[in-house]
């Protein structure tokens, strides 16, 4: 018998889970950033300031993530990753308080894996794409030892930072359920963001 090559089905590849949740969030992705540049943070170190409260309202929600032992074991350099201390560093950089809430942080040591996941995604990409801010605040005489230390890219480059997590994260075995709700809290850490934005510069 002769094959043909249309009879031959192509070998169907599904995206790996960091392409997954790049495409679904790529309209909160935008919207954010318009949000973002629209609040002018780097017109002057006042704006600039309130950029940082958003980091900082960002990072405490996800602080505790750095520090779980199970996440560390599936994850390069987690605990070199976290940034709320830089962050709180570059406000006092700035002799400007760091915000106070009496609402809990968003997720805490125990938070489930998806979840974490998730959340955690979209601050590592946050900090793949911060070398354009770090090229702003530096107009403001902000840099990586001053002021925009949470900016900074990693040593060995910010591309191979953010591919050591990604193959990391799209090798962690996941149900149906579990790769749902890694893409609901992806989702839910943009909206969070949105509204810290929308809280600081409205």
């Amino acid at each position: 018998m002769t094959l043909l090559v249309s009879d031959i089905s192509p070998t169907v590849v599904e995206p790996s889970r960091s392409r997954r949740l790049r495409a679904l969030t790529s309209s909160s992705h935008e919207r954010l950033d318009a949000a973002i540049m629209a609040g002018r943070p780097f017109a002057d170190r006042e704006r600039y300031g309130r950029f940082l409260d958003v980091q900082h309202g960002f990072h405490r929600d996800i602080d505790a993530l750095y520090g779980s032992a199970p996440l560390a074991a599936i994850l390069p350099d987690l605990v070199g990753r976290r940034r709320l201390g830089l962050i709180e560093r570059d406000l006092a950089d700035l002799a400007r308080a760091a915000p106070k809430s009496d609402a809990p942080p968003s997720l805490g040591p125990d938070a489930d894996l998806p979840t974490a996941l998730g959340w955690l995604y979209v601050a590592e990409g946050s900090n793949l794409g911060a070398a354009f801010l770090l090229k702003e605040a530096a107009k403001l005489g902000l840099f990586e030892a001053f002021g925009a230390r949470h900016l900074a890219g990693a040593p060995e480059g910010r591309g191979l930072h953010w591919r050591t997590f990604t193959v990391a994260l799209d090798a962690i075995d996941l149900d149906e359920s579990g790769e749902a709700l890694v893409e609901a809290s992806a989702q839910s850490a943009f909206a969070r963001v949105q509204a810290l934005v929308d809280a600081a510069f409205r």
